[in-house]
């Protein structure tokens, strides 16, 4: 009886809004945000925020956040509205702006004079959207049935943001994207060019209690997707050696783990003492980059991000060949172009770090580093998120 009380709710509520998509106006000083799905606030729908805020626009704007958790801390006077629920669909028409990271809800409506900036989430290495030939989740979705979906998805975006020219290229094909190409650079990493000082990176160390006497490794992999509980829960999958990790490196270093935000996972780690530092699912890994000394990971597009700080990358790939040819292909040659070691085995990358030496590191890998960030950050010059104001304040004009 439940279920069908529910199901009869669910029908009358889009009903009233499939309805109201045509009768309430947008409002061009109204901006819709959302992040990771609603997940979290972050990304550079944070930045873009932010800078907001920062130019003291609050009063011009009517800024709408997206969230799954409305508990969630956002500064300013930002309207916070629960995912899905009937203020976030009034506020999907009345928006003249949307602002996203990732795919919209499927059934949302968007008024023909709102104007859909999507940020997107990264430089991809791994295939995206139209370019993967199959899906590896619970073996019941169909790809043609994604690749449709896909399309749909992205027919509504007017603009979207890219990091370099590889990016471009790539989104225009695999989003069948037609609307305009912003090659302006990842507001989120902004912070990463703005704030890569001393003085900052001892103000987020405070804030999140990191202790300054020890270096620190940031390991940030990416998700598998036929490793889940559910279709928005995956399990964190990896053969990093905690215990061993914690015996050999503990007197030098502290580890900090960072979940991608698809992973649903609650670990207790408080076995290795202060060595591996619990990561709060909102803890912003902008941040996270600025304040480590070096980042392990493996095919995640945070590599993109952390090269423009030019520090020690180590790229732990347990499971390279299986990844590959069963989950994701690459858009190129990894072991040719990234620049750092590839470490196949705990001994390996535990002794590459014990040996750490950035002299040899900047030797082997220094040349390789250099075309990495020419042809992945050609666009990231720390003002993105006020192009993107810029353009937002333009639209006002028309």
């Amino acid at each position: 009886m439940k279920g069908k009380i529910k199901n009869i709710m669910s029908k009358t509520v889009k009903a009233v809004y499939n309805l109201s998509s045509h009768i309430i106006p947008a409002n061009k000083k109204i901006i819709l945000f959302e992040s990771s799905n609603g997940r979290n606030y972050t990304g550079s729908p944070k930045y873009i925020y932010e800078e907001i805020l920062n130019q003291g626009l609050e009063n011009e704007f009517k800024c709408v956040w997206s969230l799954t958790n409305t508990n969630t801390e956002i500064p300013g006077n930002a309207i916070k509205v629960k995912r899905s629920f009937p203020k976030f669909l009034y506020y999907t028409l009345r928006s003249g702006t949307w602002i996203y990271d990732t795919r919209h809800l499927y059934y949302l409506k968007k008024n023909k004079k709102t104007k859909y900036i999507q940020t997107w989430h990264g430089t991809p290495l791994k295939k995206l959207a139209l370019d993967m030939d199959f899906l590896n989740t619970d073996g019941n979705d169909d790809i043609n049935e994604y690749h449709e979906d896909f399309r749909k998805n992205s027919a509504f975006w007017d603009y979207l943001i890219s990091q370099n020219k590889f990016s471009s290229e790539i989104f225009k094909r695999a989003f069948d994207f037609k609307g305009e190409m912003l090659e302006i650079g990842y507001p989120r990493c902004d912070i990463l060019i703005n704030k890569n000082n001393s003085e900052e990176i001892d103000e987020i160390k405070n804030r999140l209690n990191i202790p300054k006497d020890k270096k620190i490794i940031l390991y940030a992999p990416t998700w598998r997707e036929n490793k889940f509980y559910n279709k928005s829960a995956f399990k964190f999958d990896t053969e990093m050696d905690f215990d061993e990790m914690h015996n050999q490196l503990r007197d030098d270093y502290i580890l900090i783990v960072k979940f991608h935000y698809l992973v649903k996972e609650n670990i207790d780690w408080s076995k290795y003492g202060d060595f591996i530092i619990e990561c709060d699912a909102d803890w912003d890994i902008q941040e996270l980059y600025l304040i480590s000394d070096i980042m392990i990971t493996d095919y995640s597009s945070v590599m993109f991000d952390y090269s423009i700080l030019k520090r020690p990358m180590i790229f732990f790939t347990f499971d390279l060949d299986d990844y590959k040819n069963n989950l994701r292909d690459f858009y190129f040659d990894m072991m040719e172009e990234v620049p750092g070691p590839i470490c196949k085995t705990n001994e390996e990358m535990i002794s590459y770090i014990k040996n750490f030496n950035r002299e040899d590191y900047d030797k082997e890998y220094g040349e390789k580093y250099k075309r990495f960030n020419e042809k992945f950050n050609q666009f990231d010059d720390g003002n993105a998120s006020k192009k993107v104001i810029e353009l937002i304040k333009n639209e006002l004009k028309n």
